[in-house]
């Protein structure tokens, strides 16, 4: 069955190539992201994939902006069966330089947006179990469908020196999973959390030692898989790293 897909958070590198990824699968895509300029240009790209997409800008910090941007998906595909809580917010500053806006605007961006859209998502992927019928297919029907996603970061296990709001952001991102795939797995609904430990190639520059990154379509590919797991074996936590990082 097509999925019904929301990245949020969508800018060039890992986000676009999560785009590309689930729209060649068939997938309908929402982008959120602030920028509407680089939205347009790349649901202009990804015309003549498989799957639809569609730009949604949307600043996922606002209550009323992400119930508007869910809205709007719904109703050019369908209920969202599939979020992927994307955005990060970088606060690149030590204990002694960073200031309390910085703090909590990274908090807003990777926690409380994330809050935001799982909580739109959640309500569609429970109502997809919800329906009449006799007794067996009630009982069916308790269960939701859907995946929901969080990309993290080394940060969300070792703390990085002079990245302060970036790393209490992503560590409060992994217990957010936790928490919520304790709450949603048993109604049927697999939340995951993708620890990306390294860097990330870039999109538009080249780099020295290639090899030492991770490529963001490669990447792509494990949250499609994260996906299409059977319910026995969801995988709660995946760790993804360059085969020359050293573990």
């Amino acid at each position: 069955m097509a999925q019904t897909v929301v990245v949020a958070g969508v800018g060039p590198g890992l986000g676009a190539s999560l785009v590309r990824k689930f729209a060649a699968e068939g997938c309908s895509v929402g982008m959120f992201a602030r920028s509407a300029e680089y939205l347009k240009e790349l649901e202009s790209d990804l015309q003549g994939e498989a799957g639809e997409v569609l730009s949604v800008p949307t600043d996922i910090t606002d209550p009323d902006a992400v119930s508007e941007g869910f809205e709007a998906v719904r109703n050019a595909f369908d209920p969202v069966d599939t979020l992927i809580n994307h955005a990060s917010g970088g606060a690149w500053s030590g204990l002694t330089d960073i200031s309390p806006e910085g703090f909590e605007e990274a908090w807003r961006v990777s926690a409380y947006g994330a809050l935001l859209c799982s909580q739109e998502a959640a309500e569609d992927m429970l109502a997809d179990g919800a329906g009449g019928g006799g007794a067996d297919e009630a009982d069916e029907a308790s269960d939701g469908r859907g995946t929901i996603l969080f990309t993290g970061a080394t940060s969300a296990l070792r703390g990085r020196e002079g990245a302060l709001g970036f790393s209490a952001a992503k560590f409060a991102v992994r217990g957010m999973a936790e928490s919520m795939a304790r709450e949603l797995g048993p109604q049927g609904i697999h939340v995951a959390h993708a620890v990306i430990d390294g860097g990330i190639l870039p999109p538009n520059r080249d780099v020295e030692s290639p090899e030492e990154y991770l490529e963001p379509g490669a990447i792509a590919d494990s949250y499609w898989h994260l996906t299409q797991q059977d319910p026995s074996a969801w995988t709660l936590e995946l760790d993804v790293r360059p085969h020359v990082e050293e573990f």
